[in-house]
Formats: structure tokens, sequence, C-alpha cells
């Protein structure tokens, strides 16, 4: 069985994780945040050290990986009562990260939406990010380096995905806003899927 599908997309510092912790609270809905489960790793533990090696320079986690965690992840929940797939829609933040991610969950997941917020001033991404760094203890985040790294890894190899899954699909969402604006606009996109 394919698992209903929502995905949320775009740069670091655009607001997946803001607008997929509200979407999560929804009956129904299960929030998913690859980046989350994998800062939730034993550092000690061999997939967390291989994620502090990638993150710590701003690169992706290879993609055997990063999926085989993400399974896990979600057997794990689904046993739990966590998430039930029959039920619910899992929203899903931080995975697929590239094409390749795409392809190889294509048997798994069945996207009915791809939000896509869209965040075009990078220096409010940067600003973001080195907020939520001082908030949050995120060390992925303090560094402006590993930063400008990882925006050109987006813009690489997560832009993409984009066009895996084409434009019917994919819901550009003005990521600028408030997150009270924000949310009124994934939710009309959700409520039509």
């Amino acid at each position: 069985m394919k698992l209903r599908t929502i995905l949320l997309f775009g740069a670091p510092g655009s607001g997946k994780g803001t607008q997929g912790k509200i979407l999560g609270t929804i009956p129904g809905y299960y929030h998913c945040a690859c980046g989350d489960v994998f800062r939730n790793l034993n550092a000690d533990s061999r997939l967390g050290r291989v994620f502090l090696e990638y993150s710590s320079r701003g690169e992706l986690v290879p993609d055997e990986a990063t999926v085989d965690l993400w399974r896990n992840n979600i057997q794990a929940n689904t046993m739990l009562g966590r998430f039930n797939p029959e039920r619910d829609t899992v929203v899903l933040d931080g995975i697929p990260r590239n094409a390749a991610q795409a392809k190889m969950l294509q048997g798994t997941l069945d996207v009915r939406a791809l939000l896509h917020l869209t965040c075009p001033d990078r220096n409010k991404m940067v600003e973001r990010l080195q907020r939520r760094a001082l908030r949050d203890n995120r060390l992925d985040d303090a560094n402006l380096d590993v930063i400008r790294t990882r925006l050109q890894v987006y813009d690489q190899e997560t832009k993409p995905v984009l066009d895996f899954y084409g434009p019917d699909v994919v819901h550009d969402i003005n990521a600028t806003q408030t997150p009270v604006e924000v949310l009124s606009d994934i939710l009309r996109v959700i409520a039509k899927v």
C-alpha cells in the first residue's frame, strides 16, 4: 500500500518545519521531518556519525542511508500507533531531497501535493537559519559557510525534485509571508487534494 503523502518542499530556512509541525497537529495528518530523525540519532551510532560527517559540511547524507532511516522511522511510528497508514496522510519534510530519492520512494509514496515554499530573498533565509541556530541549538545552522553550502546543494540537487513530480502536483507557496498566511495558503491547497 502506498502512503498518502504531502511533501513540504523548499530551501533551508523556508519554513518547512514550522508548517509541518502545525499540519501534524491536525487529526489525520502525521508529520515526519527527516532532519529531526537524523538529529535524534545517537552521535555514537554508525548512522549518527555519518549524519554528523555530512551535515557539518552542509552536504546531504547518502541516499540509501536517508531512505533506510526514513523507512525504519515510519515503521516504528506505525508499530507505536502514532501513524496509521490506512487513515493518515503523511506530511514529509526533508525527504526526498533529490531525484534519486524520489525514484527510490516512488513505490512507497502516493504524492497528492508538493507544497513548494518559495523565498527568493536568500538573505532572509540566512537570517532565519541563524536565528534557528541560536534558538534550537542547531549546529548545522550556525556557520555561514555551511549555510551557503546548504543553499547551493538545494539549488543543485534538490530543486530537480520539482521536475520529477511535475506541475500537476507542485504548488508554489510564498514563504516570505507570515506563518499564518503561509498556513492559510497551504490549507487552501490541501483542501483541494
